[in-house]
């Protein structure tokens, strides 16, 4: 009778479903950029990849209020200020991993190790191109200069690309010298600051401006569908610090019960096999400077980062807030 209890036993156990490991990340990225990359893990591992999709600040304070009952275990958003941020509020983990120390450059991650930038965007100027010449061209602080007075586009100064690239010119440049830029730059609008970055860029392509500063990725976008349009990107200040970067980047969540597999995930996130996956749907560069971008990207053109760690754009955050404040840009 027991051998036969013991051999159904064994029958259930044989035919009884296994549950595949599951890992949970929260995620300010969008879904469609994403998906892609989670489901080609979740092919090769067998992991499943529960994505939590919302903002950055809502995302984030969710992880607070949650605390140590979380669900998540990789947090991942875009921008050095909020993956600061993510810092600050306790919400991440160190990470010892070889493997990340070797795929991402040290200005591209967290000084302490508890983030790792995934997929790099360059904030810089473009102008019409048939109203500017690229020899007219130089830095983002020149762009003050009264020769473009009512001539220069900006997006407003309460969006985290503008407050980190501020940020990261109060670190390069001092207090001084960022104020006269950014009051010069105030003086020089053609229209009211801009929602986003792709009605900016549409303003200069339309010659309502003739000059602007966006993200890369956001102009990539912009000419997939509109290819004709009359734009131009030029890579400011590449005879001083270099172009501003900045970066989508993830980290192990501090109460996960998963730390060893989400660091794997994130591991294999900054290797060859996902990183062109990763960068790619978004017109970014590979934040693993190992990996080539892909040929629309790499067609922009080569240029010297900025290499100054782009954690400095969180940790001067409101500094910059406060400066484009007083400076007049709303």
């Amino acid at each position: 009778m027991m051998k036969k209890a013991l051999a159904a036993s064994v029958a259930l156990l044989m035919v009884a479903p296994v549950f595949a490991e599951e890992l949970v990340v929260y995620s300010s990225r969008a879904d469609n950029l994403l998906r892609p990359v989670a489901d080609a893990y979740q092919k090769k591992t067998g992991v499943t990849i529960k994505l939590v999709n919302d903002k950055a600040g809502p995302l984030m304070e969710k992880l607070k209020a949650e605390g140590s009952n979380s669900p998540a275990d990789v947090l991942i958003t875009v921008d050095g200020g909020n993956l600061w941020q993510a810092t600050q509020m306790g919400l991440l983990r160190p990470i010892n991993s070889p493997v990340l120390n070797g795929n991402i450059p040290a200005h591209l991650r967290d000084p302490k190790n508890q983030w790792y930038g995934l997929s790099v965007r360059a904030r810089t100027i473009f102008y019409n191109t048939a109203k500017v010449k690229p020899a007219e061209l130089s830095t983002y602080a020149a762009l003050a200069d009264p020769k473009w007075k009512g001539r220069l586009c900006l997006r407003t100064s309460n969006n985290v690309y503008n407050q980190s690239l501020v940020g990261t010119m109060l670190a390069n440049q001092g207090q001084a010298k960022t104020m006269q830029t950014v009051k010069g730059w105030v003086g020089n609008l053609a229209a009211q600051p801009f929602a986003d970055d792709t009605a900016l860029l549409e303003a200069i392509g339309s010659g309502r401006c003739d000059v602007g500063i966006a993200n890369t990725y956001y102009y990539g976008r912009l000419m997939d569908k509109k290819p004709n349009l009359p734009i131009g990107i030029f890579f400011a200040d590449q005879q001083g610090k270099g172009t501003h970067v900045n970066v989508s980047g993830a980290g192990v969540t501090k109460h996960t019960k998963k730390a060893a597999q989400a660091q794997k995930f994130i591991e294999w996130l900054s290797g060859s096999e996902a990183q062109n996956l990763f960068a790619d749907l978004n017109h970014e560069y590979p934040a693993n400077p190992k990996v080539n971008p892909d040929a629309k990207v790499a067609k922009w053109g080569k240029f010297k980062q900025d290499v100054i760690n782009v954690s400095v754009a969180g940790s001067n955050q409101k500094k910059a807030v406060m400066l484009m404040k007083q400076a007049g840009y709303k």
